[in-house]
Order: structure tokens, then sequence, then C-alpha cells
């Protein structure tokens, strides 16, 4: 080979050389200095997120770590049933709870947010409805509903060998006075709870398969509204006074004689001192909100789809960068 091949061979394995190291340079650069990473975090403690036993409500802690985590904050994770999870965020022990809804947490958050600990941060735009529910299907065969009074007729169309006569009414795993209402309102229906969530939709798949009736407890925003047609029974509508005043309503003699309130809120809540010790992953808590839409989408890639809770929330945060990016915009820069 020429001399002068050998020089321009070299010469280009150099400007080669230079210009990978100048890319890497830049990529590095890049990584360091573009917005997203610009953020050095308040503190090195970690922040600690609460998980519940629900679908959303875990994805959306995840994805609400994540965003944390891609801002160099420390992020932990801590398993808590909703009443055990009270005394710790008031102790500073946990730090956030992503989804704290109407139906089940209003007594407990006023309880504890008079202690002066906890704070809501804000409100999703989601509105949380809880309530008995059934698949659309089911209207041919029980003509009335929605109303209550109807599905009070078609009580035996819901039986089935554990409850016959009665009808059967699927309720989850938590502690609700379903029994008092059922009580109060006169309807022939015996409740038979679930272990686990999950077991609500292997419940509900098996009768939708087969068309056959049933009635079980929901909620909104949920997944199954995602996937499937259906309805929330109608009660008398709610009144605080139905909990406590026997005179109120249909039935003088008993409370509960009515539905769970309709439009509920779902809001965000944090230790007091969040604010002061990590103000970025406040505002960004602050300024995360998701409506009934979003929220059930993100729990049917869990509980439709069979991705994990952190495959999911990765998938959300890939598909929606611009939603992400701008939450704590304006109070995390440096």
């Amino acid at each position: 080979m020429r001399h002068d091949q050998l020089s321009l061979k070299t010469s280009l394995k150099t400007a080669n050389r230079f210009l990978l190291a100048v890319g890497v340079l830049l990529a590095i650069n890049y990584v360091v200095l573009s917005p997203a990473n610009a953020f050095t975090p308040e503190s090195k403690e970690p922040v600690r997120i609460i998980l519940n036993n629900w679908t959303s409500q875990i994805v959306m802690a995840k994805i609400y770590g994540k965003t944390l985590e891609a801002k160099g904050y420390e992020v932990e994770y801590k398993e808590l049933n909703t009443k055990d999870q009270w005394a710790r965020l008031h102790r500073g022990l946990e730090h956030v709870q992503v989804e704290v809804w109407e139906g089940t947490m209003a007594e407990d958050l006023e309880r504890v947010k008079a202690k002066g600990q906890i704070v809501v941060v804000s409100d999703h735009d989601a509105k949380t409805r809880e309530e008995w529910w059934y698949p659309s299907y089911v209207e041919q065969l029980c003509p009335g509903l929605p109303d209550w009074q109807a599905l009070k007729k078609c009580a035996s169309l819901f039986s089935d060998n554990s409850t016959t006569p009665r009808g059967r009414y699927v309720a989850g795993p938590w502690e609700k006075p379903e029994k008092a209402r059922i009580r109060a309102l006169e309807m022939d229906f015996t409740v038979r709870r679930v272990k686990q969530a999950d077991d609500l939709w292997v419940e509900l798949e098996k009768s939708y398969k087969n068309k056959e009736p049933i009635v079980l407890f929901n909620w909104s925003p949920n997944w199954v509204e995602d996937r499937y047609d259906g309805k929330f029974v109608e009660f008398p509508n709610y009144s605080a006074e139905c909990e406590t005043n026997p005179a109120w309503g249909v039935n003088p003699k008993r409370i509960h004689d009515c539905g769970n309130p309709k439009d509920g809120w779902l809001k965000k809540v944090a230790w007091i001192k969040m604010e002061i010790i990590w103000p970025c992953a406040y505002a960004v808590l602050n300024d995360m909100n998701f409506n009934n839409t979003m929220i059930s989408q993100v729990a049917a890639l869990v509980d439709a789809d069979g991705m994990t809770h952190d495959q999911a929330a990765i998938r959300w945060i890939d598909q929606n960068q611009e939603i992400q990016n701008s939450w704590g915009n304006q109070s995390c820069k440096k």
C-alpha cells in the first residue's frame, strides 16, 4: 500500500475518532444540561409514596414516582391499606397519597387533616362514584333498570345455588354498609363478599361471557368502564342524614336507605412538611392531574391487558411525555 494511502486512512480514522468523541460529549452535555436533567433534588432523603390495593392507585403512584426519579429524587414505596395510611402520613413516615376517594376516605381525611399534619395538595379532574353495577344486557331481563325499585322486583333473577331464592350481590373486600342498605330498602339480596378486588372481575367475566345476570360492586374511574358496557344502579340520592337520621328517606325506621355520593372528588394529599423539604416534588404532585378516561385507561393496561404496574406506568409516560414534562415545570427550574 502506498504511503499517501496509509496517511489518508490514518487521517480518516483520526477524524472519525474525533467526531465520535465530540458526539459522545454532546450527548453527555445534552443529558446533563437538558431541562429534564438540570434539576438537583432539594434533599437526598427519599420521597415515600403510598401504594393501596387497587390498580389505578398503584399505577398512578408509580407514574408519580418515576417522574420524580427522572428528576434525580430517591423514591420509596410503602404498601398500606386505606385505614393504616393516615397515621403514617400524619407522622411523616410516608409522604404522598395520589388517589384519595370521597366515597371511602372523606371521613378519615377530615379527621386527620384537623390535626394539622396532612394537607390536600389538589384535586384530580376525575369525578368518583362507588356503587352497585350491572352489565347493560341485564336490562333486557329486568325492565326498569337502573332504578333500584326495578332491581328489587327482579332480585330472584340474580340468585345462585348459595343464595336462592334471594339475589346475590357480589361485594368487594372492603367494609361497607351494604347489608344495612339491603335491610333499609327491604331488598331480597344476600351479600357475597370476594377476598380481593380482582375476584370481582373474575365474577364479571364469567357472567358476561354467558350473558348471565350479575350485580356487583364497581367504581368509577375504573378499567371496567373502558372495556365493558354497563350502568350503576340508581338508589335514592345520597344525603349525610341518610347515615345518621332514621326519619330521613324512604324508610323512617332505618338509616342507610340511600345510595352513595355521585360525582365525588378525587384528591392528592401529602405530609405537611413535604412542600418545605421537596418543593419541586410537591409542585409535580400539585400539577399531576388525571380525568376519568385517563384513569380507566391506565388501569385497563393492567387488569385487562396483563401488564405489571410498572409496565403500565412506563407505557403511559412514553405516550404522554408532554403532559408529564409539564408537571412542576415552573417550580422545578434552577
